[in-house]
């Protein structure tokens, strides 16, 4: 992990889509890819309850690679690359080994470059999909198009129709072809999966920051994306200086936990630091109230065979944690995570990276800002204090946090 590298994907928050239309609110590429990951999830969640195999773990590192590849090729529709890999198939392939060569000096990570390399590949048609993989692909692509197709619908009543006929007509052609995976039937169709998705829509509108002007502006829910993109680099990260292989269930876990960390706030509004601490008290009645509203309204819209794991990401989230036989959650140590609790019957979470990312992400928020000119007495403060929290020789979960906050 690199400042170069973290900033390279902190662009998706400045790539604006559907800018040749009106737009009610900011659309940027950052938020898609939540709302695509958050649908993926539940449509996997289907179709594993059905018996199918998910491989999870390489639609956490696709995520991240079509993120990077759509910063890269940001400057060409869809419509059109699509023309290319139709029309001119090995053109296809070259631009995609020109998307590569644009992270080769920013990755320094090989075995994340290889897998970078073969995701490309894959989705490029020149190398096949492995075991599990094509079906995990397919929920990715439907979570893909659907995504899409949530955003066509948010923008219909502000555009004469005939400007998004064409391309409704297309994406809901694109669509059937995924009809078999029942989560996508079940969200088509409006069930409790659409309900969910709609709660969680509304942390694209709330802005972070919201007391400040600031470039560029982010929202929760694009911010929850960036926190569980940079956990799973931390992942990386601390796997080889500490020398260890994490489960499947933990990388899975950690991942997640990120993407979901803020979901209280889409019945709560986010509730910013300054505010929150203003009392010793106030935090732990506000978390009280928070866990109040999200069972109230939140939890009857999840379905059960994926609730519990939901509810477990979200509670204590920046602790490290287990889940004992009784699904209590209990916290330990990284050492303990490592030498103990690293096997999938454990669930174990490494919350203390998703807070590091959690942080990070808002020192990059703020310090980008300040650099670009725009700048307060809030984002000041809270850069200040973030690089405080974070003093000389203080490791996270096996990450130097002060090389990573000063570098």
């Amino acid at each position: 992990m690199n400042k170069e590298f973290a900033l390279k994907i902190f662009e998706g928050f400045s790539i604006e889509r559907w800018n040749d239309l009106v737009r009610p609110f900011d659309i940027v590429e950052m938020d898609k890819d939540a709302e695509k990951m958050v649908v993926a999830y539940i449509i996997g969640k289907y179709e594993e309850a059905r018996g199918v195999k998910i491989d999870w773990e390489w639609m956490i590192y696709a995520s991240l690679f079509d993120l990077l590849r759509k910063i890269s090729l940001c400057d060409i529709k869809s419509p059109v690359q699509r023309l290319i890999k139709t029309q001119y198939p090995e053109e296809f392939i070259r631009l995609n080994e020109w998307v590569l060569e644009q992270y080769h000096t920013i990755i320094d990570d090989k075995d994340l470059f290889s897998r970078f390399t073969l995701y490309i590949g894959k989705m490029s048609g020149s190398i096949p999909y492995g075991e599990n993989q094509e079906q995990t692909a397919r929920v990715f692509r439907a979570a893909h198009k659907y995504s899409t197709m949530r955003e066509l619908e948010m923008l219909f009543p502000v555009n004469e129709e005939g400007r998004l006929e064409k391309i409704k007509r297309e994406l809901n052609a694109d669509l059937q072809g995924y009809l078999d995976l029942k989560g996508l039937q079940m969200l088509m169709t409006h069930q409790k999966p659409f309900d969910f998705i709609m709660r969680v829509e509304q942390l694209r509108f709330q802005t972070r920051w919201n007391q400040t002007p600031r470039v560029p502006r982010t929202s929760v829910l694009g911010h929850c994306f960036f926190v569980a993109v940079l956990t799973l680099l931390f992942c990386k990260e601390t796997s080889v200086k500490n020398n260890i292989k994490m489960c499947p269930k933990r990388l899975y876990n950690n991942f997640f936990s990120a993407l979901f960390h803020d979901l209280p706030e889409s019945v709560t509004r986010d509730i910013i630091s300054p505010v929150k601490q203003a009392t010793d008290g106030l935090p732990a009645i506000v978390k009280n109230i928070e866990d109040q509203i999200v069972h109230a309204e939140l939890v009857p819209l999840m379905d059960d065979f994926y609730r519990e794991e939901i509810l477990y990401f979200t509670n204590d989230e920046f602790e490290n944690r287990i889940e004992l036989p009784d699904y209590t959650a209990k916290s330990v140590t990284f050492e303990e995570l490592n030498s103990v609790y690293n096997d999938d019957r454990f669930n174990p979470v490494d919350g203390k990276i998703v807070r590091l990312a959690d942080h990070y992400s808002a020192l990059l928020e703020a310090d980008l800002s300040i650099r670009h000119g725009i700048t307060s007495s809030h984002l000041e403060e809270g850069r200040a204090n973030l690089l405080k929290a974070y003093p000389k020789g203080k490791i996270i979960n096996g990450i130097d946090s002060y090389a990573l906050f000063h570098g």
